[in-house]
């Protein structure tokens, strides 16, 4: 095999297993090359990704060491991005009542959808994360994103629970922003105990739901590994249950009678 066809497949191999131990034998007999020349092309690979900003290669060294291939966004393509999201959400025609936005055409776009997750595996990238876990139903599309650059699981809670997934863990919480009592099940083989589990959302204005599914975890023994939301609107400080989150956009003044909206970036973009 030629070192140009060789750099192509060992590239799509590497990508296509995010966070994977890859050790330098196992390249040097798949592609029956000397380890010297295995070593030279992911040093190859390992500069076009940073110079690409698409994450990097992490050398582990030892006999039982190797490779693995570490998502993550630049600060520039993360910026630019964002801005554009921000762009897109400042519509005035995907206002809905009470300060809500219309986004299950972005949630639906697998690109979009895609550089979501790996903005968010971006700035979890050092949290150890052994789960993702959401809320259904919107919030399943960007913990899958999420999921597939971590290269973890995903566990979704559930409003109520659902005959084919055996016996289930429930609790009561308190809605953010309605004060309603709601129930959230989670079923007991889905998640593991001890595990660290990151919890993705779509949206949060008080942070009820992802309060209930914080509370959830600690049925499971499960330690809780980092909050990261697309949106966040704009509320007081002392009706959000919950504060240490990352958000991507924040949402910052929807006036339905003016027809106008605000959007910023929100914090994720300080963690990149």
């Amino acid at each position: 095999m030629k070192r140009s066809e060789r750099l192509v497949a060992m590239t799509h191999y590497i990508l296509d297993r995010p966070r994977d131990l890859i050790s330098l034998p196992f390249f040097s007999e798949k592609y029956d090359a000397a380890k010297s020349s295995i070593s030279e092309d992911l040093g190859i690979i390992n500069k076009m990704f940073q110079h690409e900003g698409i994450g990097y290669l992490e050398t582990i060294s030892g006999a039982a060491g190797g490779v693995k291939y570490i998502p993550a966004f630049s600060k520039e393509e993360s910026h630019r991005f964002v801005e554009e999201l921000c762009e897109k959400l400042e519509d005035p025609a995907r206002l809905l009542p009470g300060g809500y936005l219309f986004m299950s055409d972005l949630l639906g776009d697998p690109e979009t959808t895609r550089n979501i997750g790996k903005l968010f595996a971006s700035a979890f990238r050092d949290k150890d994360i052994d789960v993702v876990m959401t809320v259904a139903t919107k919030g399943i599309p960007l913990a899958y994103a999420v999921a597939s650059y971590l290269n973890v699981p995903v566990v979704i809670a559930r409003r109520d629970p659902k005959i084919s997934e055996g016996s289930t863990v429930s609790i009561n919480y308190v809605s953010g922003s309605t004060r309603k009592i709601q129930t959230m099940v989670l079923t007991k083989r889905s998640l593991p105990q001890g595990s660290r589990v990151c919890i993705i959302d779509d949206f949060m204005k008080a942070g009820g739901t992802i309060n209930g599914m914080r509370n959830l975890l600690m049925e499971f023994d499960a330690e809780l590994a980092g909050i990261g939301v697309l949106a966040e609107a704009e509320d007081d400080e002392e009706d959000r249950v919950v504060d240490d989150y990352l958000s991507v956009v924040q949402i910052m003044n929807a006036d339905e009678r003016k027809s106008s909206i605000e959007v910023r970036p929100g914090n994720l973009l300080e963690n990149i």
